[in-house]
C-alpha cells in the first residue's frame, strides 16, 4: 500500500474525539458513537465510572487488571440541548455532545477533573492520548514504582517495565508498572486509572502549562475514573477494582536475609544459627541463583547444596522458612529436563514465524514461557512441585520484565494473551504479574492449605493479588534509603500494600551509619529483606561492628514486639485495601506542608505510628508533625502537631511518633514468628482528645483457615470524653495466644488513673547500647520511667476499664 503525503501529515497530527452522532442507554451507564469513534461509559460503583473509547468496531478487553464488574442501578442519566449527565451518589459525569468531551464533577457539583475542550482524546497514528485541563494548584501522587517527589506536578512518566540495575534517583521507567494516579487541588481529590497495558505515558504537566495527559502506545482509551471523600477511600476503591492482597504467611513479615549470593550450604546455615547465637529476630533465609545448577531454574548445584532436603530440615529446626529464586529463563540445553518438556510442550514465546524466542540471561541463551497461556502456567504450576516437595514456601520471581542482555527484548515477539493474541508491545507489562501469578496460584496448590509468600520484581495493575513487590537493585546511597521511602509510599498510594526494598542497598557499600539507619527504617516497611550483591562487603547486621549490631537488633526487636499491631495492619489491607505504609498525604491530603521537599517522605506505618525518615548523616533534623498530639515512641515527649519541630536524631534514634489516642498492640520479644510469645499482651493507650478504634487479629498465621472462620477478632476502642477502653466480644473460632493484657497508659499521670488499680514500671521501647552508648547518661533519651499500668483477664466477652 502507497500512503500519499496528505495521508502522511494526518497521521503525524493529533485528530481528536468528533462529535456526538448517537447513543443509547444500558444497563449500567450508556454507549455512543461519533463520526469515527465508538464510546461506552459503564458504572462500576458509586465512587468509579468507566470510559472506553476506540477508533475500531469493537472494545478491546484487557483481561488482568480488572476484577470487579459494572453495576446496574447505582446511576442517573439525564439528556440536556448539549450534554448528557451520568450521575452516581458520589460523581457526576457530564458529556459534552459537540465535540464529545467528559467532565467529572463532585456531588456539589464541583469540577474535579475534566477534558481540555480543543483536545478531549486524540490519536496521532496508533497513539491515543487524553488530555486533562489543569486544575490550579493540582497536585498528582501515586502512579506506581516510581522514582522522583512525592507531589509529580511538573514531571512525565513511562510505564514499560524494564530491568534498571542501579537505577537514579529519577530514573524511569523501572521494573513495575501501575497506571493509576490521585489528583489533588481544591480540597478535593479523584483517582484515575488507564487500563491498557501497551507502553504508556504520564504527563502531569510536565513542559506545559496547559494540561495534564495520559496515552498509549496503541489499543483503546480506557480508563477509570474514581472520587470519593478521602484519598484512603479512593486507594480503597482502587483496590476493589483491581483486587487485594489475600494474608501472606506470617513468617514472611519477619525479617529476611538474602545475599547474592549465599553459598554452599555450610554457609546458609552458618547465617542461620548466627542470627539465633547475637539474639537478632529473623525467619527467612533467601538463596539467590547460586543454589542452581549453573543458574538453571529447578535445579541445585550438587556440590554447593549436595542435599537440600537436609539443609532446609535444618533451618526449619532453627525457625527458618526458605525463600528461592525463580528466573523465566529455560536455558536451551539438551537433556535439561525443563527445557526437553518445555518444547515438547510448545510453551515458549515465538517469532511471527513460529520460531522460538532465544534471549541471553544468566544461563546463556534461553527460551521463556509463555505466561499468557493458561497452558504454560499449569506447566510451571507443576515445575514447581520440584521446590515444594522439599518443604519450600517462599518463591522470589525475578527478571521478568523480561529481563534479557542488551535490554531490548524485541517488539515483534508473540504472546499467546489467553487467547487473544498479542505482540510483546501489549504484552511486555503484564508478564511479569502472569508470572508471579503463576508462582503463587502453583505453590498455593502444591501447598495443600499452607500460604505461600511471593515476591516480584516485575508487576502491573493488581499484582498485589499474587505477590509482594520489592524496588529492585536500589544502590548504597542515603538518597537511594530516602528515596526508597517515598517509592514504598506511592506504591501504597497504588494499591500495592505488601512492598520493600534492598535494606543496606543492593549496589554498592553502605557505611555503619547507613545500614543501620535503613534497618532502623526497614523496620517499619511491609517487606522487610537485607540484600546485597555480589563482590559486595557482608552485609549481615553483625558485618558493620558491634554498634550497628545493637542498633539493627534494637530495631529488629521492634518489628517483631509490633507483630500483632502490624499482622492487624496486613488483615486490614487484604479487607479495604489500605496500605500499611501510608504517605501523609493519605490522611493529610490538603496539608501543604506534606508535599514540601523536606517531609515528603514522612508516613504512617498503619494508622498510629508515625516515622520520619532521615539521612544517615544527620543527628539533628527538622521534621513536620501534622495536626493533633504526637508522642515520641521512645521518650513519650509529647509534641503539639501542625508545625515544624527540631528533634534529636543520633543514629540510634530514628524519629518515630505514637499519634494522640492512638491504640497500639504489642508482644513479648521473640527470635521468630512461630516462637509463641509471652502470653501477657500488651495495649499501649495514648491520651488524645479524639475517638479511636483499633480493629485486633489474630489467626494461626500458616493456613488458610481464617476464610473459614478460624480467627480471633475484637474491636478496642478508645473513648476520651467517657474515659474508657473498651474490648468488644471476640469473633472467630480461633483461640488466642493471649489470656492476658497489660494496658500502658502514655500522657497519662497517676491522678488521672485514680479509679484503676495501677502500677508504675520502667518501660522501653528499644534498649540504650551496651560500653559505647554515645548519649553517656542520657539513657532517658531510650525509654519512658514510671509508666503507668493495669492489668487484665482477656476472655471472649467485652472488657470494659474506665477512669475518672
Amino acid at each position: 500500500m502507497i500512503i500519499n503525503k496528505s495521508e502522511k501529515r494526518a497521521l503525524s497530527r493529533s485528530a481528536a474525539l468528533g462529535s456526538l452522532t448517537n447513543y443509547q442507554t444500558t444497563e449500567c451507564g450508556l454507549v455512543g458513537k461519533t463520526d469515527q469513534e465508538l464510546f461506552e461509559v459503564q458504572v462500576y460503583s458509586a465512587s468509579t465510572i468507566r470510559v472506553r473509547i476506540t477508533q475500531n468496531d469493537e472494545f478491546n478487553e484487557l483481561k488482568y487488571s480488572v476484577v470487579s464488574q459494572a453495576q446496574s442501578s447505582l446511576h442517573q442519566i439525564k439528556e440536556e440541548t448539549d450534554t448528557i449527565t451520568v450521575s452516581t451518589s458520589l460523581i457526576s459525569l457530564e458529556i459534552s455532545k459537540a465535540p464529545l468531551r467528559f467532565r467529572f464533577l463532585d456531588r456539589e457539583g464541583n469540577v474535579l477533573n475534566e477534558d481540555d475542550t480543543a483536545f478531549g482524546t486524540s490519536w496521532q497514528g496508533e497513539q491515543v492520548t487524553t488530555y486533562k485541563k489543569l486544575q490550579a494548584e493540582e497536585k498528582f501522587i501515586g502512579l506506581g514504582e516510581k522514582t522522583g517527589p512525592l507531589n509529580k506536578r511538573g514531571w512525565g512518566f513511562q510505564n514499560w517495565n524494564t530491568d534498571h540495575f542501579g537505577y537514579g534517583t529519577e530514573a524511569d521507567p523501572i521494573y513495575c508498572s501501575v497506571p493509576f494516579y490521585i489528583g489533588v487541588h481544591s480540597g478535593r481529590s479523584y483517582g484515575i486509572f488507564l487500563n491498557n497495558s501497551f507502553k504508556t505515558h504520564f504527563n502531569f504537566g510536565a513542559s506545559n502549562n496547559r494540561f495534564s495527559s495520559f496515552s498509549a502506545d496503541a489499543g483503546d482509551m480506557d480508563y477509570f475514573f474514581i472520587h470519593d471523600d478521602s484519598v484512603t477511600q479512593i486507594v480503597s476503591a482502587y483496590s476493589t477494582l483491581t483486587g487485594k492482597m489475600t494474608l501472606p504467611p506470617k513468617w514472611s513479615l519477619g525479617y529476611q536475609q538474602c545475599r547474592y549470593s549465599y553459598y554452599p550450604d555450610k554457609e546458609v546455615l552458618s547465617t542461620a544459627q548466627n542470627f539465633r547465637d547475637k539474639e537478632i529476630p529473623a525467619d527467612v533465609i533467601v538463596l539467590d541463583i547460586h543454589y542452581m545448577e549453573k543458574y538453571k531454574i529447578f535445579t541445585w548445584d550438587g556440590e554447593r547444596f549436595p542435599d537440600p532436603e537436609s539443609m532446609i530440615l535444618k533451618l526449619k529446626s532453627l525457625g527458618f522458612e526458605v525463600v528461592v529464586m525463580c528466573d523465566p529463563g529455560i536455558k536451551i540445553e539438551k537433556g535439561y529436563e525443563a527445557y526437553e518438556n518445555g518444547l515438547e510442550q510448545d510453551l515458549f514465546i515465538k517469532y511471527p514465524d513460529g520460531t522460538n524466542y532465544e534471549g541471553q540471561v544468566w544461563p546463556g541463551w534461553c527460551h521463556f514461557p509463555d505466561f499468557t497461556s493458561q497452558k504454560a502456567r499449569d506447566w510451571w504450576q507443576n515445575q514447581l512441585k520440584t521446590y515444594t516437595a522439599l518443604g519450600i514456601e517462599g518463591y522470589w520471581n525475578d527478571m521478568n520484565e523480561i529481563a534479557t542482555w542488551g535490554q531490548t527484548l524485541p517488539e515483534l515477539i508473540e504472546f499467546d494473551f489467553d487467547g487473544d493474541s498479542a505482540s510483546t508491545r501489549n504484552a511486555r507489562n503484564v508478564y511479569g504479574m502472569l508470572m508471579a501469578k503463576s508462582t503463587f496460584e502453583g505453590t498455593k496448590e502444591n501447598l495443600n492449605g499452607k500460604r505461600p509468600f511471593n515476591l516480584t520484581r516485575a508487576g502491573f495493575a493488581g499484582i498485589q493479588r499474587y505477590a509482594a513487590v520489592w524496588t529492585g537493585d536500589n544502590v548504597a546511597s542515603d538518597e537511594h534509603m530516602l528515596l526508597g521511602m517515598r517509592m514504598l509510599n506511592s506504591m501504597g498510594l497504588s494499591g500495592i500494600p505488601f512492598a520493600g526494598f534492598d535494606t543496606g542497598g543492593f549496589v554498592g557499600n553502605a557505611t555503619e551509619e547507613l545500614f543501620a539507619r535503613w534497618i532502623s527504617m526497614g523496620a517499619f516497611t511491609p517487606f522487610f529483606r537485607g540484600h546485597s550483591n555480589v563482590n559486595t562487603r557482608d552485609s549481615e547486621p553483625w558485618a558493620y561492628g558491634e554498634h550497628t549490631e545493637e542498633i539493627s537488633r534494637n530495631y529488629i526487636n521492634l518489628r517483631y514486639r509490633l507483630m500483632p499491631y502490624l499482622y492487624a495492619m496486613f488483615y486490614e489491607a487484604s479487607e479495604s485495601g489500605i496500605p500499611i505504609n501510608r504517605s501523609l498525604a493519605m490522611d493529610y491530603t490538603h496539608d501543604e506542608k506534606v508535599y514540601d521537599q523536606a517531609y515528603e517522605n514522612e508516613f504512617l506505618f498503619g494508622d498510629s505510628i508515625l516515622v520520619a525518615p532521615v539521612s544517615s548523616q544527620k543527628v539533628i533534623e527538622k521534621i513536620y508533625l501534622p495536626e493533633g498530639k504526637w508522642y515520641d515512641l521512645f521518650t513519650d515527649s509529647c509534641y503539639e502537631g501542625g508545625k515544624e519541630t527540631i528533634v534529636e536524631c543520633p543514629i540510634e534514634k530514628l524519629p518515630v511518633f505514637a499519634k494522640e489516642s492512638a491504640i497500639i498492640p504489642m508482644q513479648s520479644k521473640v527470635s521468630t514468628t512461630k516462637e509463641t510469645p509471652h502470653e501477657q499482651l500488651e495495649i499501649h493507650l495514648y491520651n488524645g482528645e479524639a475517638d479511636n478504634s483499633f480493629v485486633y487479629y489474630e489467626d494461626d498465621g500458616t493456613s488458610y483457615d481464617f476464610e473459614g472462620g478460624g480467627f480471633h477478632q475484637r474491636t478496642m476502642h478508645f473513648s476520651p470524653k467517657q474515659k474508657t477502653l473498651t474490648l468488644t466480644q471476640t469473633k472467630g473460632d480461633y483461640k488466642s495466644v493471649f489470656s492476658k493484657a497489660r494496658i500502658y497508659f502514655h500522657g497519662y499521670d497517676m491522678k488521672e488513673l485514680n479509679t484503676l488499680k495501677t502500677g508504675q514500671e520502667d518501660y522501653r521501647f528499644i534498649h540504650p547500647l551496651t560500653d559505647f552508648d554515645p548519649l553517656g547518661d542520657s539513657i532517658s533519651d531510650y525509654y519512658i520511667p514510671k509508666l503507668p499500668y493495669t492489668d487484665i483477664n482477656l476472655g471472649i466477652n467485652e472488657i470494659k476499664i474506665s477512669w475518672s
